[in-house]
This record gives structure tokens, C-alpha cells and sequence, in this order.
């Protein structure tokens, strides 16, 4: 979707990214309508690669519909749930013998995640993530007794959280592409926010040129332009150095 701009460190959620989560995605959730392959660099054997991956939301795990009497059958507006993408900050992490088990909150829901340990290499990794870190998981959704949960693949830490922002942009544009909804004022405005509420944008003393805003979303210039002054005007952002940056009042 974009990429660009680094940002480490820990986050807690409360200024954006994930956090923001429940003011982007409280309605009734967004359902992606197509699958895409997984990654190379996902983390996953090349065993699983030629399964399908999808972007999801943890409320999307949770309205997702069970097919059939098999617990591990879930489709979400008739896309048949394989692989999913999940990206949220950990919580509760508990090691045991052999594996290490999670709650995973991304603003919009929480779910529990298991992650076996089968390798030196997955002790590895999930040594590398720890509570409040915010990580992506790639995973299997599994039911029982009417409680999902994940079965992950692999779990990385983000170091990026860029990584955040795109994600949930990733979930809202395969929803559209499934329901054919087209893009309104509304939508762009919260999108615009959204970027200038990305923790990395957030630690930029000048802020963001609008340039930056505009390469991000790959929006016409016009329309980020007058998305960016709406903002201003309802005193959202505000100017920095020049005419051209921008920053979220939360950062004051």
C-alpha cells in the first residue's frame, strides 16, 4: 500500500495505528473480497505458501461464519477463511514447554493466539516479541465450543509501524473491492487522520509534508489536499514550518 518512514520502539497504542482502530473499523466490519499469496518473507514454509492469505481485523475472526461442523471451516462474506494476516499488540504472553500462547488486541476485538514451538527458529522469534509490543501474526482461524482462536505460523515483531497503518488500509480496500462501495468524503478524511496518527508521523517534530500524505495513500493530489485543509479548519492538524507540513494536535 505505501511504505517509507521508520519508527521503532514501543508504542501504546493510544496515539494511532492500532489504536485507532475502533474509530475506522467500529461498524460492522470490513471483509476483504479477494485472497493474495503469501509472502516470501512472510515466515511461513514453503509448504503453506501456495495456500491463500487475507488481511483481517480480529472483529473480522470473530463475525466470521462457521461453513460446516468442522471446526476449522470459517468463510466471511463467502470468501473461504485459509490463511490470515492479523496485526495488533501482544498481551498476556505465557511460555510453556512447547509453545507460547497470547492475547492479541488491534482496537477493534481480542483474540488468543498459540504459537508452537517445533524449532529452534520459532523459540527464536518469539523471544524476540514480548507484552506490549505490537506484532504481526499469520496464522490459521480454528473454532471450539464457540470460541475462536488463532494458530500461528509465524509472529514478528513490528518494527515499522508504518506496518500498522497499512495493514488496516489493506482491510478496507479488499472490502470495497468485495462490495463495490464507493469511496466518499468521509472515508478519505479518516484515512488522511489516520496517517498523520501513524506513531512513526507522530515522533516527526516538523510533522508531514503533505507530499508524503499524498504518496502514501496514492490519492490525486487534490483530494488529499482538501481532506488535509478540512482537517485544519476543524482544528484536527495544524501547520508546522511551512504551508506544506502538517501535524495531529494530539502530539501537543
Amino acid at each position: 500500500m505505501y511504505g517509507g518512514g521508520g519508527g521503532g520502539g514501543h508504542y501504546d497504542g493510544g496515539s494511532g495505528g492500532a489504536g485507532n482502530a475502533n474509530a475506522l473499523f467500529g461498524g460492522g466490519g470490513f471483509m476483504p473480497s479477494q485472497s493474495t499469496v503469501v509472502p516470501e518473507n512472510s515466515g511461513l514454509s514453503k509448504g503453506r505458501s501456495a495456500q491463500t492469505l487475507l488481511p483481517l481485523t480480529v472483529k473480522q475472526t470473530m463475525d466470521a461464519a462457521q461453513t460446516s461442523g468442522d471446526r476449522s471451516n470459517f468463510a466471511i462474506n463467502g470468501v473461504e477463511v485459509s490463511t490470515i494476516r492479523l496485526v495488533g499488540r501482544m498481551l498476556g504472553k505465557v511460555e510453556r514447554v512447547t509453545d507460547v500462547v497470547f492475547t492479541l488486541d488491534d482496537g477493534t476485538g481480542k483474540i488468543d493466539v498459540n504459537r508452537w514451538e517445533n524449532e529452534a527458529s520459532d523459540a527464536k522469534e518469539m523471544a524476540d516479541a514480548n507484552n506490549e509490543n505490537y506484532v504481526i501474526v499469520i496464522g490459521g482461524l480454528k473454532g471450539f465450543q464457540g470460541k475462536r482462536h488463532v494458530v500461528a505460523y509465524a509472529v514478528r515483531r513490528v518494527t515499522n509501524f508504518n506496518e500498522i497503518t497499512c495493514h488496516f488500509l489493506h482491510c478496507i480496500q479488499v472490502h470495497m473491492e468485495l462490495t463495490g462501495l464507493k469511496v466518499d468524503g468521509n472515508y478519505i478524511s479518516n484515512l488522511v487522520l489516520s496517517v498523520f496518527h501513524d506513531p512513526s508521523v507522530m515522533d516527526q517534530e516538523h510533522g508531514l509534508h503533505i507530499k508524503d500524505v499524498i504518496d502514501r495513500l496514492k490519492l490525486p493530489d487534490d483530494v488529499v489536499s482538501a481532506a488535509i485543509q478540512g482537517h485544519v479548519d476543524v482544528g484536527n492538524i495544524y501547520n508546522t514550518i511551512d504551508d506544506f507540513h502538517y501535524k495531529s494536535v494530539r502530539n501537543g
